[in-house]
């Protein structure tokens, strides 16, 4: 693992990783002494983080799941030259955003070249929900949308972002990974898109796109 891997990572990536920096030095110097338990421990709650991570740089879920297993892979195969196993968590995170950037940059240059070779008139057989327009409307919900995300407390942007990803998670490992009690995941999430429901209705903006 090079050292220029590790940089710092944004706050609420470094508040949410405080407890789980312990554990991923744990099970670094478990796995080099023949103990696996740990590191198949570690990847129950970190990959939903990583998954996460990858996905709000804008990769989609096959292109997701790829990267997570890539990292898991790059750890496992470096694992014995690791010198600060206590920069497991921030390496982890730091390679998983810059994979998810490397990537979706990579899509969509692709993108742009298969746009520029196809014909003019290809419009005619697009699905109504991919033309301009409709595609217009759909970016501005989404500015309108995400803006208002921005401004809730990032308790609760922790707390959507991370339920979000997954279609039914596992609140013993979101509690795990946020340090919140379980039985308050579900009103906070409440409480949270509650304030997010209010604050959309009263924007103009949320109302006309």
């Amino acid at each position: 693992m090079s050292d220029d891997l590790v940089e710092p990572v944004d706050t609420a990536l470094r508040d949410q990783g405080e407890g789980l920096a312990d554990q991923a030095a744990r099970a670094v110097l478990a796995y080099r002494d023949g103990d696996r338990g740990p590191l198949a421990a570690l990847v129950q709650v970190m990959t939903p983080l990583l998954w996460h991570t990858v996905r709000a740089q804008g990769a989609d879920s096959e292109l997701a799941q790829d990267i997570v297993q890539n990292v898991w892979l790059t750890l496992v195969r470096d694992i014995e030259s690791i010198r600060d196993p206590r920069a497991t968590l921030q390496w982890m995170l730091v390679t998983a955003k810059r994979a998810a950037w490397r990537a979706v940059r990579r899509s969509r240059d692709e993108q742009v070249r298969q746009d520029s070779d196809e014909h003019a008139t290809d419009w005619l057989t697009t699905p109504a929900d991919d033309l301009p327009d409709a595609v217009a409307v759909r970016d501005e919900r989404d500015r309108v949308l995400w803006g208002h995300v921005g401004e809730l407390s990032d308790r609760c942007r922790r707390l959507l972002g991370l339920v979000a990803m997954v279609d039914r998670p596992d609140y013993a490992v979101v509690s795990r990974a946020l340090g919140m009690p379980v039985g308050s995941i579900g009103p906070t999430r409440g409480r949270c898109l509650a304030k997010l429901r209010v604050a959309l209705a009263a924007d103009p903006a949320w109302s006309l796109s």
